[in-house]
């Protein structure tokens, strides 16, 4: 029978389409019913290896995709909200709940693709209320895979009969590492291991390709599935670098030890299959889930071992800022308030060095353009942030205790000086949208307007500096000396503006770099006002 092969290619691109379209779907409906806590889940509940092996699955599972799971990784290790140790535990856990996938498409229900589509169509359009609609676009995206697999499988029947096809079978069964290099491109040109592996799940079932020839394939297509992270990581601090490194090591290592031991693994499989009258895609995701949770179980007790040859393999001082709370202890909230004031002061202090840090990565992003420092002081920003949240929230579980008048009063300056350093954070991130627009727009600025933003960025900087300095020693001299600084930089902004209008005028800058220039002095303004503030607290209590 002759071959049509534009019907073979359409239907196996177009199913393929909607498999992958069914998967992201379904995804996201899970992810929308959990909210926003993915990133709290793996921020909160991978206090350990282990744990993190178990939050990986976790979210995984919800939103059906161990890339996505990784890349959450990658930048949560990127931001400091996480150790390498810990992110390694969740890549591991992600690889073993990828395939829940794999087991889903076991199951035999492609007859009823479309009447699944059908219900959670009905869910989507004739409800209003965000659940039930969440909840439909999980069944939708459901329905969606598997009538992706039924294009998928119509159009690859053919191949059974193509010469080529056969040989290359032939050829994978004889030598794995050419199937381990088939799996492994597959998955980087679909970006989807859940899909080459319905791929392979449809290509078995229909007696294309056999059990010895899959197995190969199936390690190619973990490895293929790095690829992710490691885009994730691109640009990203050292230690994000490590921990796309480690899925890529991970698997590989994984790869290694199932194909020298191929033959006793093929055979166990096939024993199974015999013994629990598996199907043959369930026989695949069988394969799939022995080799990822196999994998994990061996390598886990050597993650000190993983995180010591990533960082020989990525050498270099990390960099990166630990974002998380070092000393805030809850037991001193019930205890002893006055102690816990302290922890919340010391927290408070790290958000201060992380402020200057801030402002001075995003003015060498300013001066060179150059993406490693906007990174970097992204990252304070988010560094803030999380102290932010994290002492506020430690500062309200203490204020519903008896505190003295003089507590009273460290408590009532710690939560506004929070406010105050939690807004100069803001305006940092503001001052690297700004460089970002002047990067994209291409402006320039004068050598005039260039002396003026580092005269007042370096002004305001020891402003800020002054302050923080009178704020933790009490120094009232220091805190006049802010004040009196601020005043200054107002007088400041208002002379550059002046300046940088008339070289409008006379043609000597353009407008997007009037724009530019103006809304950076007034951020930087704005930093000095809030230096101003935290210096004024000390001046007013002394």
């Amino acid at each position: 029978m002759e071959i049509n092969y534009q019907e073979m290619i359409f239907q196996f691109l177009g199913g393929l389409g909607v498999f992958l379209f069914g998967i992201k779907y379904m995804g996201d409906g899970l992810q929308n019913a959990a909210g926003d806590r993915l990133q709290e889940i793996l921020d909160r509940f991978t206090t350990n290896p282990f744990m993190g092996v178990l939050a990986g699955i976790f979210v995984t599972v919800l939103i059906q995709s161990s890339s996505g799971t990784t890349a959450i990784t990658v930048g949560l290790v990127s931001a400091g909200f996480m150790t390498l140790r810990q992110a390694i535990g969740v890549i591991m856990g992600a690889n073993i709940g990828t395939t829940v996938t794999a087991f889903i498409i076991g199951i035999d229900i492609g007859a009823y693709a479309l009447p699944i589509i059908a219900a959670g169509a009905v869910l989507l359009f004739f409800f209003k209320n965000p659940r039930i609609t969440s909840f439909g676009q999980v069944v939708f995206g459901f329905g969606a895979l598997f009538y992706g697999l039924e294009l998928m499988s119509s159009g690859m029947k053919p191949l059974r009969s193509l010469e080529a096809f056969h040989e290359l079978t032939v050829n994978m069964s004889n030598n794995p590492i050419l199937g381990v290099v088939v799996g492994t491109v597959l998955t980087l040109i679909v970006q989807s291991s859940s899909a080459t592996i319905g791929i392979l799940q449809e290509l078995f079932a229909t007696d294309a390709i056999s059990l010895k020839a899959s197995l190969p394939v199936l390690f190619g297509d973990n490895i293929g599935t790095t690829i992710t992270a490691i885009l994730a990581s691109i640009g990203a601090s050292i230690a994000a670098r490590r921990a796309a490194m480690v899925h890529v090591l991970f698997n590989i290592i994984g790869t290694v030890i199932f194909v020298i031991i191929l033959a006793p693994f093929t055979h166990f499989i096939t024993y199974l299959q015999g013994v629990l009258g598996l199907n043959e895609p369930m026989t695949i995701a069988f394969a799939h889930g022995i080799f990822n949770v196999s994998n994990t179980i061996i390598q886990f007790p050597f993650i000190f071992a993983l995180a010591w040859i990533v960082t020989k393999l990525i050498p270099g001082e990390d960099g990166g800022i630990i974002t998380k709370p070092q000393h805030l202890n809850t037991t001193f909230i019930e205890h002893s308030p006055s102690i816990a004031l302290g922890q919340a002061k010391e927290e408070l202090e790290r958000m201060k060095d992380f402020s200057i840090k801030g402002l001075e990565e995003a003015f060498k992003y300013l001066q060179t353009g150059e993406k490693k420092y906007k990174e970097k002081a992204l990252q304070y920003e988010q560094g803030i942030n999380n102290l932010d949240k994290e002492i506020t929230s430690y500062l309200v579980e203490l204020s519903s205790k008896a505190l003295t008048p003089h507590e009273s009063e460290e408590f009532s300056i710690l939560v506004d000086s929070i406010r105050d350093i939690e807004r100069i954070g803001d305006h940092m991130e503001n001052i690297v949208e700004l460089v970002d627009y002047k990067i994209n727009k291409k402006v320039e600025f004068s050598i005039d307007a260039k002396n003026e933003l580092e005269n007042m960025y370096r002004f305001t900087v020891e402003t800020l500096k002054t302050s923080y300095n009178s704020f933790f020693a009490k120094d009232v001299e220091l805190a006049k000396k802010a004040i009196t600084n601020e005043e200054e930089i107002d007088k400041m902004e208002k002379q550059y503006r002046k300046k940088h209008i008339s070289r409008l005028n006379e043609r000597k800058c353009s407008g997007d770099a009037g724009i530019v220039f103006v809304d950076i002095i007034s951020n930087l303004e704005r930093v000095g006002d809030h230096a101003a503030n935290i210096a004024e607290a000390i001046a007013i209590v002394k």
